[in-house]
């Protein structure tokens, strides 16, 4: 199988995720992509440790050079001294080997939903991409033991809530360090169960870890790293299947198709609001006339949805640019300098480009949501939908006195929009000071994070309502008298997604329970089962 870092997955061609061929992901020091790590989180892409000599014999390096300054007695942060605000306490000779093991007991006090199976493996696959850069000073060994849970899908059970971001990921990386140990609880096939009966059936022997293998692997960014990679993806999706929506609502408004016309967009230089806007050029006809009695401008969150939706997709190339830089980077205190022979202390586990990024995306997440709650309400309405019925109820006759559509549903819709804002609060502005003043300013990265899914699955419940909206919406408007139907508007993508739709969603004529088609919605949005564009 091609390795999807030689050939990287193409973001843009979103049918590539349909691929049922399992790649493998190749570990070693060399640069990953985003699309690396969630295809592993999803089960697309196996891992191998690469075999090369020179890779191998790099790390090694690292353990060499360790067991040769604690030959020599020498000073070395986590390995002969204590942790964080203990660094001045000596650790005696006898007890260095206990150490790593101290350090992710302490910090077993997680709380919290566990992340779930595809974040365990994107975590782990992290993690093991830092320590492959060569510059923590662990063994081939461990290396091995993280990609082999990768391999058997021994995912530890990992509390969510208790890290600060610094230093590192702590908290819920102990129980990554603990599984390898034989220690703590791991999901396999779905059961949970202890950590050393897994690796047993596994055929995997509990590791004892070297002097610093234990802040090697929790003294880094990766949580907070796994999760961005997965918010990434996720939002790229989003916006075409925002512009795609919008479209549909457009049509179904009757809106002006001309508020997209491309001069209009080429006097606004921005590179993500003129893609937006060529997206929707290609489904619909921007160059029909302006019909008299059509509304000279349409409201905001149609005309202005390429200078909304067209923020998240200009900041994307630079959210890709930090958490890519983040994931290739050697995120560890201190860095074993094995090849010059030093030993580096600094704060290479802050994670405040994650921060930023995560903080930033949530953000611009949001305010989608809000754009397309904003389109369910103009659709609903009979002050603004021009034409169509109360709450886009198709019932008809004496029956239409007793149905209401989709009424419910643009609740559901703005509660979940305003909830979605709610967390458009910057984590990382609060940071506060822990652990003896040691760690006095932190970047609260995971909790970013971790935020910016919450509103990324929020903003997804609005867009499964807005396909059901739009879907009705389009019927309705292409019913009406001498109304033009879908299939005749250029390259026929609008009516080709109205055909998809409806496969799922039957037209509303009789209230019914919307929760089984939302939530059936949802599973095909986390699939990307609509190709929706193409750069």
């Amino acid at each position: 199988m091609q390795n999807p870092r030689k050939s990287p997955m193409n973001h843009i061609n979103t049918a590539e995720f349909a691929a049922p061929d399992v790649a493998t992901v190749v570990f070693d020091r060399n640069r990953l992509r985003i699309e690396d790590i969630t295809a592993i989180a999803a089960g697309r892409a196996s891992v191998a440790l690469s075999g090369d000599a020179a890779f191998r014999a790099a790390i090694t390096r690292g353990a060499d050079f360790l067991d040769r300054l604690l030959r020599e007695d020498g000073v070395i942060y986590g390995v002969t001294t204590g942790y964080g605000d203990s660094c001045t306490t000596v650790v005696p000779p006898e007890l260095i080997g206990e150490l790593p093991h101290h350090l992710y007991t302490y910090h077993g006090c997680g709380l919290g939903d566990y992340f779930d199976a595809p974040q365990v493996r994107a975590i782990l696959a992290t993690r093991l991409a830092s320590l492959c850069k060569g510059y923590s000073g662990v063994s081939i060994g461990l290396l091995e033991q993280i990609a082999l849970l990768l391999q058997h899908d021994l995912l530890p059970l990992m509390p969510s809530e208790g890290s600060v971001g610094d230093s590192g990921d702590l908290t819920p990386l102990s129980y990554l360090a603990a599984v390898l140990c034989g220690e703590r609880e791991v999901w396999r096939d779905r059961q949970r169960m202890p950590a050393a009966q897994a690796l047993a059936e596994a055929g995997l022997t509990a590791l004892r870890l070297r002097p610093k293998e234990g802040l090697a692997i929790m003294n880094g960014t990766a949580v907070m790293t796994a999760l961005a990679c997965i918010a990434y993806q996720r939002a790229d999706y989003l916006t075409r299947l925002a512009t795609r929506i919008t479209a549909m609502a457009s049509f179904a408004l009757d809106g002006n198709a001309h508020h997209f016309d491309e001069t209009l967009f080429s006097v606004k230089p921005h590179a993500g609001q003129q893609q937006i806007a060529a997206w929707l050029r290609l489904d619909l006809d921007c160059e029909q006339a302006h019909r008299n009695e059509k509304r000279l401008q349409d409201r905001y969150s149609i005309r202005c949805a390429p200078h909304v939706i067209g923020v998240l997709a200009d900041a994307l190339p630079w959210m890709r640019s930090s958490i890519e830089n983040e994931l290739n980077s050697a995120n560890d205190n201190p860095i074993i300098d094995a090849e010059n022979e030093r030993i580096l202390h600094g704060g290479h586990f802050y994670g405040g480009h994650i921060a930023f990024a995560m903080d930033s995306m949530k953000n611009a997440v949001a305010n989608i949501a809000d754009l397309l709650d904003r389109q369910m309400a103009l659709l609903v309405d009979t002050r603004y939908n021009n034409g169509l019925p109360p709450n886009l109820s198709a019932a008809t006759g004496p029956r239409a006195a007793i149905n209401h559509g989709l009424k419910a549903l643009q609740i559901s819709v703005s509660a979940w929009t305003a909830e979605a804002l709610k967390l458009t609060m910057p984590a990382s502005v609060f940071s506060r000071s822990t652990e003896c003043h040691n760690q006095d300013k932190v970047s609260m990265g995971t909790i970013a994070a971790r935020d910016c899914l919450r509103v990324m699955t929020l903003t997804d419940q609005v867009a499964a309502a807005l396909l059901i909206a739009v879907r009705q919406g389009v019927a309705l408007r292409a019913a009406l008298p001498g109304a033009v139907s879908p299939d005749d508007l250029p390259g026929g993508r609008l009516a080709a997604m109205q055909r998809a739709l409806a496969a799922d969603i039957a037209t509303i004529e009789e209230d019914r329970m919307l929760e089984p088609e939302l939530r059936r919605l949802l599973e095909q949005i986390a699939a990307r089962k609509w190709a929706l564009y193409e750069a």
